[in-house]
């Protein structure tokens, strides 16, 4: 091992085991962001003065809301992966596309499966989807942020080789010190994405629909982009056109439907509701 690359922690991925029964540390990430993002969005949606006057929903909208996104998210994120990421292999292993405990879920997915989950809901409820939307998203960060923190401890999707005096040896990752690209991760997609849209609200951004949404796509776009440069590309796929990977092409779109939405917002005037 180099001199100056830093012993990976000895994390075990499985926080408790009962028998055959194991709590792994990635599903208690979802477990742990899924509740704290609806509790942070709960204490929004009480804030009048965030929306201009009474939200246009009530707690309890969300509280029915949380299972849809649940779903939304776990599904949307396995089928993103099994599309995205390793079309050839789930044509072949099809039972395999459902044993989520084997890992291999795509941001890129769940973030689709969540859009569904509020189109569907908001209708459902005859509620404005850009307003369920921008909440899903402030409270969504929360949610990103554990999940890759989840990635590191299980020594997962690390970064490329590099020198940088706190590059870390991988268990799974070979004898070469990587960038610990989960750490920048948790810290761009979901830290100061998060801290970016909180200040976002609390400017009033709640009253013009649709920006929020446009905030976090536009953020976690570019912030994915970035990450992605210090990320090793998952060996099954490698690197696409002029280098670019695949987290880069999928969200270059994000980004173009961001600064739409965000364009769209700016446009209208603020709501103000009594």
């Amino acid at each position: 091992m180099p001199l100056y690359a830093i012993p990976f922690p000895a994390f075990d991925p499985v926080l408790v085991s009962v028998g055959p029964i194991a709590i792994r540390w990635y599903a208690l990430a979802y477990i742990v962001g899924i509740l704290l993002g609806w509790v942070y969005a709960r204490a929004i949606i009480r804030r009048e003065t965030l929306w201009g006057g009474p939200a246009p929903m009530t707690v309890t909208d969300y509280d029915d809301f949380v299972l849809w996104v649940t779903l939304g998210i776990i599904l949307g994120g396995r089928i993103g992966y099994v599309l995205f990421y390793n079309p050839s292999y789930f044509a072949a292993h099809p039972l395999e596309s459902v044993q989520l405990w084997k890992g291999g879920m795509s941001f890129h997915g769940g973030f689709l499966g969540c859009v569904l989950a509020v189109a569907l809901f908001a209708r459902h409820r005859g509620l404005p989807i850009l307003s369920l939307g921008d909440l899903t998203c402030a409270a969504g960060t929360i949610g990103i942020f554990l999940g890759r923190i989840a990635n590191f401890i299980n020594g997962e999707l690390w970064g490329r080789p590099t020198d940088v005096p706190w590059a870390m040896v991988f268990p799974n990752g070979g004898p070469l010190p990587r960038h610990p690209s989960q750490l920048y991760e948790a810290a761009l997609e979901g830290l100061m994405l998060f801290a970016v849209l909180a200040l976002l609200i609390r400017a009033g951004a709640l009253k013009r629909p649709g920006l929020i949404l446009g905030a976090f796509a536009l953020g976690y776009g570019v912030a994915r982009a970035i990450c992605e440069h210090f990320r090793e590309p998952d060996v099954q796929i490698g690197f696409l056109w002029g280098g670019l990977t695949m987290g880069t092409l999928l969200s270059l779109p994000l980004m173009l439907a961001g600064i739409a939405l965000i364009a769209v917002a700016l446009r209208r005037e603020p709501a103000r509701r009594t």
